[in-house]
């Protein structure tokens, strides 16, 4: 079935694109929800005036979405993953992810505007994502998924080095040299004991004296 979109849907398309659709999606989900109109023939002569009185504003809103275009291309999208055994991602990467990397560089996307062709990324390697930036301006931009650097493990503390024991000569007090005057007053008493403890030496005249008494 043909549908006239009144809102911008993810994959599908923007607000007044004609798009063709399953029967039950369109009537059980798009039309109840307020997001399409049925395609009639008034339908389509009423919103193809609609665009012709909005014909000069739509032309600067594609210039608008081309310059963005032009500025996205010539970025180079890296985005980076935590990688288990090989080359396999722990976990995925996704249309948030590309429009994250986007968001970088100053320029916001809505995610919805961004399809991951293939599917979710679960691998390391270059891939492509379409952006639809208008219904006229819609570009493929490529992206690299790269592996996080893993962290450098922390250095290990530098022990602090052993103190020096003191050597025993270093731990022993050094002995306050006694004054000069003590050793002389030593010197001096030991030599008055070795002059008491010798006999008198009697002259040869004493001798005959004693002798003849």
């Amino acid at each position: 079935m043909e549908l006239i979109l009144k809102k911008d849907v993810a994959n599908l398309g923007f607000q007044d694109d004609v798009v063709a659709v399953k029967n039950g999606y369109g009537r059980n989900f798009l039309i109840p929800h307020g997001y399409a109109i049925l395609a009639t023939s008034s339908a389509k002569k009423v919103l193809a005036e609609t665009l012709k009185q909005r014909a000069y504003k739509e032309e600067k809103i594609i210039k608008e979405a081309q310059a963005i275009a032009d500025a996205i291309k010539a970025l180079e999208i890296k985005i980076k993953a935590k990688v288990g055994t090989g080359d396999k991602l722990f976990g995925s990467v996704s249309n948030a992810d590309v429009a994250e990397a986007i968001a970088k560089s100053g320029t916001e996307i809505d995610k919805k505007f961004i399809t991951v062709l293939g599917g979710l990324v679960k691998r390391l390697g270059k891939y492509d994502a379409k952006v639809r930036l208008h219904r006229e301006v819609i570009i493929e931009l490529p992206f690299d998924v790269i592996g996080e650097a893993k962290p450098a493990k922390a250095a290990k503390e530098a022990k602090p080095a052993k103190e020096v024991k003191a050597t025993k000569e270093e731990a022993k007090p050094v002995k306050e040299a006694k004054p000069a005057k003590k050793k002389l007053n030593l010197l001096k008493n030991l030599l008055r004991r070795k002059k008491l403890r010798k006999p008198n030496k009697l002259s040869s005249r004493n001798k005959q004296y004693f002798v003849k008494t």
